[in-house]
């Protein structure tokens, strides 16, 4: 088999290359397939950390049988698409996910409408995203949102985009994120909230651990925006790290939980909130989102860039009868 590295195929390793093709064959065999020469970039051996190059040739020299048994069919479960469409361009798409919805399935095997099968779906339709593709990259969320959490959420288009966001994600220096959040109780007007976070991977919990080696820091910073008679504060609050279930945590360790977290939020609160309103969420939507400035790579051209999703209406009446109550 013969493959010319497009823009799309370049810049990764090409055992990852190998190991996308191939979803189904045990790293052992693609570690053999190196050791017997069996893979040649541009008509020589090549070594398996050599990062492919726009117009290299690629030959493989695999049995069909073998490429049978390895390459695992693309399977795209057709969803009607349910989010709204903040930004797009031929790199990156910025959606609006709705709560209630995974960002994307909590393991490959799994068979559930997500966001992602949304966006590959859309994708498909618009003839820039092929299922079936040999060698074919796959459009993904550079970042994760809770399935109660609403707002924006950034794909990556192509392999270079989705690398490129990962990056920026993973060291935060270039990038904006805030949430807007509703919490029991009168925050300061602005506070830091500075507490190391570590998780717990059997109880599916996270928990604040000053004295524990596992822990990894976490940083956010919010600006109360305004005060409820009633007890209650909306709060826009920025992540500075980007630890799971972070906000959530934070918030409740100083004492004001997130209105509706089933976690770590006050029970009896959210018992009132679903009797008064219905609302069985927590009250936490990612409003805003910002490229700062010189954003190196293929995103440059995103510099300054920012992005607004608004409230869901739920939400927003929430707010409306809070400020009526006394």
């Amino acid at each position: 088999m013969i493959f010319n590295v497009t823009s799309n195929e370049a810049n990764q390793r090409i055992d990852k290359f190998l190991k996308r093709m191939l979803k189904d064959a045990p790293i052992s065999f693609i570690y053999k397939m190196f050791r017997q020469k069996d893979v040649k970039v541009n008509g020589k051996k090549a070594k398996i950390d050599y990062i492919l190059e726009e117009g290299d040739q690629i030959d493989i020299y695999l049995k069909e049988v073998l490429l049978d048994k390895f390459h695992k069919e693309a399977i795209l479960r057709p969803v009607k698409p349910d989010f709204d469409i903040i930004y797009e361009d031929d790199n990156v798409l910025i959606v609006d996910k709705p709560r209630g919805l995974l960002v994307h399935a909590d393991d490959e095997g799994e068979n559930r409408i997500t966001l992602q099968n949304m966006v590959l779906n859309y994708l498909a339709k618009k003839g820039e995203f092929d299922p079936d593709s040999l060698t074919g990259f796959t459009p993904s969320p550079a970042h994760r949102l809770d399935r109660n959490t609403s707002g924006i959420v950034v794909f990556g288009k192509t392999l270079p985009a989705l690398q490129e966001l990962l990056t920026l994600f993973r060291e935060r220096d270039k990038i904006e994120k805030k949430y807007t959040l509703l919490v029991r109780g009168i925050t300061n007007g602005t506070g830091k909230i500075d507490f190391p976070l570590v998780k717990d991977s059997v109880k599916h919990m996270v928990h604040v651990a000053r004295n524990d080696k596992f822990a990894k820091p976490a940083l956010t910073v919010f600006t109360r925006i305004k005060a409820y008679s009633c007890g209650f504060s909306l709060v826009e609050a920025e992540l500075m790290t980007g630890r799971t279930h972070q906000l959530r945590v934070h918030f409740a360790a100083i004492g004001h939980p997130i209105v509706g977290d089933s976690k770590y939020g006050d029970f009896d609160v959210n018992d009132t909130f679903d009797r008064m309103y219905g609302f069985k969420n927590q009250f936490l939507h990612a409003s805003y989102f910002a490229f700062k400035d010189d954003v190196p790579g293929v995103l440059s051209y995103l510099s300054g860039k920012k992005f607004n999703s608004p409230l869901p209406e739920k939400e927003k009446a929430i707010l409306e009868s809070l400020s009526k109550i006394a």
